[in-house]
Parts: C-alpha cells; structure tokens; sequence
C-alpha cells in the first residue's frame, strides 16, 4: 500500500480500498481507489496472497488467480464482477490470448465489460498476465 494510504481513509473524496485476500501493493500505490461512484482496481497479478507466490505457471492458473484477486478487491469495496465497466489486460505473450479469454470468460457472463488487451514486453516478477479493472459502485 502506498504511503500515507490506509484502508477506508477518506481524503477529498477518495476512499483507498484494501483487502489482505488479494496480494498487498508492491509499490507506491493502493489495491484499489473509489471516487465518485467509481472503483479503480490496479493491475493483478497472479499472486495467491496467502503464499506471496504465483498461483500457477500456465496462463490459465495464472488468469484465473489474477480475477480472483479482483473479485476479492471488488467484494472489499462492496462491488461484484457485475460492476465492472472496463477491464485491461496485459498479456507477456499474446500467443496466450485464447487461453487467457477462455478464463475471463467464465467471470464475466452477462452484460460483459468493456476490455482492451495488449501484448507488453514485460510483466512485474516474470508474470504472462495481469488484469486491472474499473468499476461502478455506489
């Protein structure tokens, strides 16, 4: 968590948003900010917070660890995957697109949000995927 961020901490008008069933912020920032009416999830990876350590080495575990740290943020901020608005995925190889899509599929059902992918040179700690989100909460 960044410094001077602490959980539920309103300051003008932001909330900073922090659950310990997702990985803890590896930087200067926070899991998760809301403002407005509007939930803004850092990028996840497929860290599986009781271990620090990667859930899986395939893209299908590691997807799938990333949208369960999403989902546990989004429950933190009283939000579900049904909020969802906008969601970003950065993949270390788009060769695992498929892979990663058939995953993402099984979170978002109904009413899916809108998602951009992009292939990128590098991922933190050598991870093939990591998901941030942007969300409607009231």
């Amino acid at each position: 968590m960044c410094a001077g961020c602490r959980p539920g901490v309103v300051i003008s008008m932001k909330e900073i948003i922090s659950t310990a069933k997702a990985p803890a912020a590896i930087g200067p920032y926070s899991q998760a900010v809301k403002a407005g009416g509007m939930l803004y999830v850092s990028g996840q990876l497929p860290i599986d917070p009781s271990t620090g350590e990667f859930a899986a080495s395939d893209i299908a575990g590691q997807t799938r660890q990333c949208l369960e740290n999403l989902k546990a943020i989004l429950a933190q901020a009283e939000c579900g995957p049904d909020s969802v608005v906008k969601a970003t995925v950065l993949l270390a190889d788009i060769g695992d697109f498929g892979a990663m899509n058939k995953v993402y599929s099984e979170y978002f059902t109904d009413a899916c949000p809108a998602r951009a992918a992009f292939a990128v040179k590098d991922l933190p700690k050598g991870a093939k995927v990591e998901i941030e989100a942007i969300a409607v909460c009231g």
